[in-house]
């Protein structure tokens, strides 16, 4: 090789290292740049001049080897370290990091997708999820039950502080325990009043006028337009406070009677045992025209009256009835309260009275009364059924679960429909024989704004509104690459598919070969430091080495010069 040749060689080292020093210049540069992959500078020999391939061994001698001379080096290669970065948390929910393989896609300009690993998202003046230089985020929209669009992407939007509408309970699911060790409620409590007379003597009967009755000193109890006030409890719980105006309400005796039944929540379906409602006697036992009020069997639905419950607030006799219990309620039970919503997203309450009904080697069968005072009937009850359970206290099945109550002139669906899960329940026993009964959860709910949002591993978008109401809207997709070094990097933390990359394969996280989603952190550059400092020296020193050859080369030449003087 001539000196010329040298010195050219020596200045492939140069140009070579020196591009190898930009690189360690550029990963140095990134090191504080979010899920920036550092990179690293291949060389390969150039071309040989081959002066002789060599000779084989021969019986007089052992061959020689090729004569070849390099011309240099160059670079073949700058290859990209895809490897996973560590993760920061960040405490931003609009930060992700990925997990694993896969890149988030971006919507570029002309509806160029770009892709990238760099998760610092955040929402716009549209609350539309943007990457840092504000490109929208691409994600598979959500279907409005509760799923996504798998295929198609589109903008994520988060409305927050938009409004969602009410949802009507349609499903409640009840907890609890139903001791087995209760009493059987064999019978319901038995009120009576004083035998109701008329001015005649004659005894009273349901279509006697109210205002034709006297009292033992022969003065009226009613007068029309007497307005009566009603109060009373059940199971220890007070009744809703209730009127009745004479002459308006009702006239006859049978007309209060039906409006005490009602307003007492005493259901009379074939279904309830004994004899519950509210009749007139007819003798001997008890006395005719006596008040009979038979409550629903168990204590839990006993109706408990006294000469105070009913008050005349304008009548001449102001307590016109003495009532007495002459048979008290059998039977255990245990009563919840839980409220339920209606389509306006008005709080309904309903109350549950469960007392046990039968006992027997196969297991125990409850019977539960729900009411309501939301109802717009007169009435609050709403119906009965039975839960039952075997002989190891395991649930077996309900009947009556379909409950529905009036909201007639309220504004919302006339009808709030609503199914009770009883499954949740056991019929084992407790450590004090106490049953338990309570609401686990319902699926309804007042109307809520959108408050906060999260994203899951596997980025399902999930708006929280502040009626605890949640709505899918979106899950975040990935794009995987055969091959990640074949993508050619842009600006803005992005890249774009090479001839040497392969196509992308769009798909959801945490599925094929997608990596899962890391809500609230970001990837950081996986560039080392010090292996970068490493590389950094090893490259000058090649510079420098190399020029040492172009200044021998030269310093040759110039004594070659001097040989013409």
């Amino acid at each position: 090789m001539s000196l010329t040749g040298a010195m050219l060689t020596g200045f492939t080292g140069i140009s070579a290292n020196s591009m190898g020093i930009a690189t360690v210049g550029n990963n140095l540069a990134n090191i504080n740049t979010t899920a920036f992959k550092g990179q690293r500078t291949l060389f390969e020999t150039l071309l040989y001049q081959t002066v002789n391939e060599g000779e084989a061994p021969s019986g007089t001698s052992g061959g020689t080897l090729p004569r070849q001379s390099g011309t240099g080096t160059q670079v073949s290669s700058i290859q990209r370290d895809f490897r996973q970065g560590s993760f920061e948390s960040t405490g931003f929910q609009s930060d992700l990091a990925i997990d694993g393989e896969g890149f988030f896609i971006l919507d570029g300009p002309a509806g160029q997708q770009l892709y990238t690993r760099d998760g610092s998202f955040h929402l716009d003046e549209t609350q539309t999820l943007v990457s840092a230089n504000g490109t929208a985020v691409q994600v598979f929209p959500g279907d409005g039950a509760g799923g996504v669009q798998i295929g198609s992407l589109s903008n994520l939007v988060i409305p927050l502080g938009t409004a969602n509408e009410a949802v009507a309970t349609t499903q409640v699911f009840l907890d609890g325990r139903l001791d087995a060790a209760t009493g059987v409620a064999a019978a319901g409590a038995v009120l009576t009043s004083q035998a109701l007379m008329t001015a005649g003597g004659a005894p009273a009967t349901a279509s006697t006028a109210l205002t034709s009755l006297v009292d033992a000193n022969a003065l009226p109890l009613f007068a029309t337009g007497d307005e009566l006030s009603i109060n009373a409890s059940k199971g220890g719980v007070a009744v809703s406070e209730s009127t009745f105006i004479v002459g308006t309400t009702g006239t006859t005796v049978g007309d209060l009677a039906q409006h005490l039944e009602a307003v007492l929540g005493i259901d009379t379906s074939a279904a309830s045992a004994g004899s519950p409602g509210v009749t007139i006697a007819q003798g001997p036992q008890p006395p005719a025209g006596t008040l009979v009020i038979e409550s629903n069997a168990g204590v839990i639905n006993a109706v408990t009256l006294d000469n105070a419950s009913i008050i005349n607030r304008s009548g001449i006799v102001d307590s016109p009835f003495d009532f007495t219990t002459i048979t008290p309620a059998l039977g255990g039970g245990v009563t919840t309260t839980f409220a339920i919503y209606d389509s306006l997203g008005n709080q309904v309450d309903v109350r549950l009275r469960a007392s046990l009904e039968s006992k027997s080697e196969d297991g125990t069968v409850w019977r539960f009364y729900a009411e309501s005072t939301a109802d717009t009937d007169l009435s609050p009850a709403l119906g009965t059924g039975t839960i039952s359970f075997d002989s190891n206290g395991q649930f077996v099945a309900a009947t009556g679960t379909d409950i529905a109550i009036d909201r007639d002139g309220i504004g919302a669906t006339i009808r709030l429909a609503f199914t009770v899960d009883f499954s949740g329940l056991t019929g084992l026993a407790g450590s004090n024989g106490t049953s338990e009964l309570i609401m686990d959860s319902q699926n309804g709910a007042r109307a809520g704004v959108l408050t906060n949002y999260s994203i899951d591993l596997d980025g399902t978008v999930t708006a929280v509104y502040s009626n605890q109401q949640e709505e899918v809207l979106a899950q975040i997709a990935l794009a995987t690459f055969i091959n990640d070094e074949g993508l050619v990097a842009g600006s803005d933390n992005t890249y774009v598919p090479g001839p040497n990359s392969g196509g992308p394969v769009i798909t959801a996280p945490q599925t094929l070969t997608a990596g899962r989603v890391i809500a609230g952190a970001l990837e950081q550059s996986n560039v080392d430091i010090a292996r970068e400092f490493v590389n950094l020296i090893t490259m000058s020193t090649g510079i420098s080495a190399a020029s040492r050859v172009v200044r021998v080369a030269d310093d040759l030449l110039q004594e070659l010069l001097l040989l013409a003087r």
